[in-house]
C-alpha cells in the first residue's frame, strides 16, 4: 500500500496555481518535496491533509479518501510538523503532553517522556523561553508520541543549526525502520533531504517537474562544465539541460551518453536540483 497517493492535484488563486500534481509515496520510504520558495508546497502539504480543499484531482492517505467523512480518525495516524512550532506560550512541555493525551486516543505519555529527555527539553520551563530549536524539537516529540503511521514535515528543519539538523535526521530515519512508517518532508535545504530521502519530488512554479529515486537521480545525472567549442560536440543524447556563460557552458548530462574522455566531477543532488530550477538556454 502507499501512503499517499496523489491524482491531479489542482488548487488555483489569483496569482498562483498548483497544476495536476501526481505522485506516490510508497509506505516504508521517505519522499523529498524540494522547490524554492512560493513553488506550492506548503499549499500542497495543505490539501493532502485536508486542511483546504483542492479544486480538482484526488487523495488518498493511510488508504483513506481525504475528503471522505472518516478522514477525521485517519489524522490520527498522521504527525505533522510545520515550519513553526504552535503551542500556547504560557505552556510547559509537561503541560502539552497532558493536553495530548486528552487529544489523542494513541497517546503514549513514556515515548513523549523519552523523546524529551532525548532532546535534552526542560519540561518546566514555558514555551515562549525556548529557543527556535527547542520548539521544534517540543513539535517533533509530539508528533512522534501518537503511534503516527505517516510524518508530514514542512520546512521542519528550517532555520535551525546543522547540529540539530542532523540530529533530527537521524530521528526521522529511525523512525521509518519500521516497514508501515513512512516520511513525506518539504525543504529548501536539499543537502538534509540527499542525506535521508528515497525519493525525490521537485515542484516548481506549481508544476511537478520530476519525480525519481534520489539514487538514480545521482546516478544517472551529473553536471559538467565546458568551454562552449567543447560543449557543442557532445552528443545530443547526453545534454539534458545547458547553461551558457561569459566562461564557458554548464551542462546536466546524462552520465551513459558521455564520451569517455569526458569525466564528470561529483555532482550533488543540489547541483541537479538547482540547475533544473534556474532552467537551461533552449527552455
Amino acid at each position: 500500500m502507499n501512503a499517499i497517493e496523489a491524482r491531479k492535484i489542482c488548487k488555483h488563486y489569483p496569482d498562483f496555481s498548483l497544476q495536476e500534481v501526481s505522485f506516490d509515496l510508497p509506505q516504508g520510504a521517505i519522499l523529498g518535496l524540494v522547490g524554492e520558495n512560493g513553488a506550492g508546497k506548503s499549499t500542497l502539504i495543505r490539501l493532502l491533509m485536508g486542511a483546504s480543499p483542492a479544486d480538482g484531482g484526488t487523495v488518498t492517505v493511510l488508504g483513506a479518501d481525504n475528503r471522505a467523512p472518516g478522514f477525521a480518525k485517519i489524522r490520527e495516524e498522521i504527525g505533522v510538523v510545520l515550519d513553526e512550532a504552535y503551542f500556547p506560550e504560557v505552556l510547559t512541555a509537561k503541560q502539552v503532553g497532558k493536553i495530548m493525551s486528552h487529544t489523542y486516543r494513541n497517546w503514549e505519555q513514556p515515548t513523549y517522556e523519552r523523546y524529551l529527555r532525548r532532546f535534552s527539553l526542560p519540561q518546566d520551563k514555558l514555551f515562549k523561553d525556548y529557543s527556535r530549536g527547542m520548539r521544534m524539537k517540543l513539535a517533533i516529540a509530539v508528533a512522534l508520541s501518537h503511534k503516527p503511521k505517516l510524518l508530514v514535515l514542512d520546512e521542519a528543519t528550517s532555520g535551525l543549526d546543522p547540529m540539530v539538523r542532523d540530529e533530527m535526521l537521524d530521528i526521522f530515519n529511525e523512525f521509518t525502520r519500521e516497514e508501515e512508517h513512512s516520511i513525506l518532508i518539504s525543504s529548501h535545504i536539499v543537502s538534509d533531504l540527499e542525506k535521508i530521502c528515497d525519493y525525490i519530488a521537485f515542484l516548481h512554479r506549481g508544476k511537478l517537474l520530476l519525480l525519481e529515486e534520489k539514487d538514480r537521480l545521482l546516478e544517472e545525472y551529473a553536471v559538467v562544465r565546458l568551454p562552449a567549442e567543447q560543449a557543442d560536440t557532445l552528443p545530443t543524447e547526453a545534454v539534458a539541460g545547458r547553461r551558457t556563460g561569459t566562461y564557458g557552458c554548464e551542462i546536466l548530462c546524462r552520465r551513459s551518453a558521455l564520451p569517455e574522455h569526458i569525466k564528470p566531477e561529483h555532482t550533488s543532488l543540489e547541483e541537479i536540483i538547482l540547475f533544473l530550477a534556474k532552467g537551461d538556454d533552449n527552455r
